[in-house]
């Protein structure tokens, strides 16, 4: 399953780590990603999402229709 929010589209972040002696490797930083369970009342049951907190924050601010609406819209399959 890909590193990316199903709401907000956030994906990880590439760049180099470095350390004390200045030598560069790669690393990269992941998003907070988290699997909720939301109660759709339109549809009348529960959809899984995996979302960043930053979308958690969206869909409270929204609402779980509004954001499924959108999904659907987009042609993500919830």
């Amino acid at each position: 399953m890909s590193a990316v929010c199903q709401v907000t589209g956030r994906k990880p972040g590439y760049g180099k780590q470095v350390s004390h002696s200045h030598k560069r490797t790669s690393r990269r930083w992941e998003p907070n990603l988290q699997t909720r369970r939301y109660w759709v009342p339109s549809e009348g049951r529960h959809v899984r999402l995996r979302v960043s907190v930053k979308g958690m924050k969206t869909i409270d601010k929204r609402g779980i229709d509004a954001v499924v609406a959108d999904l659907r819209n987009r042609g993500v399959k919830v």
